[in-house]
C-alpha cells in the first residue's frame, strides 16, 4: 500500500514541499489543495 501526503496550500511553500516530499519517497502519491484559482509551479 502506498503512503499518500495531503498538502493543504498552492503557495511557493506547498509544491515545493511536495517536490521534497517525492524526492524523499518516490512512490509517494500527493495531492495538493489550493482554494484559489492559481497554484505556484515554479517556485
Amino acid at each position: 500500500m502506498s503512503k499518500k501526503l495531503v498538502i493543504i496550500g498552492g503557495g511557493a511553500a506547498g509544491p515545493s514541499a511536495a517536490a521534497e516530499a517525492r524526492r524523499g519517497d518516490p512512490s509517494l502519491k500527493v495531492s495538493i489543495l489550493e482554494k484559489g484559482a492559481f497554484v505556484s509551479y515554479s517556485a
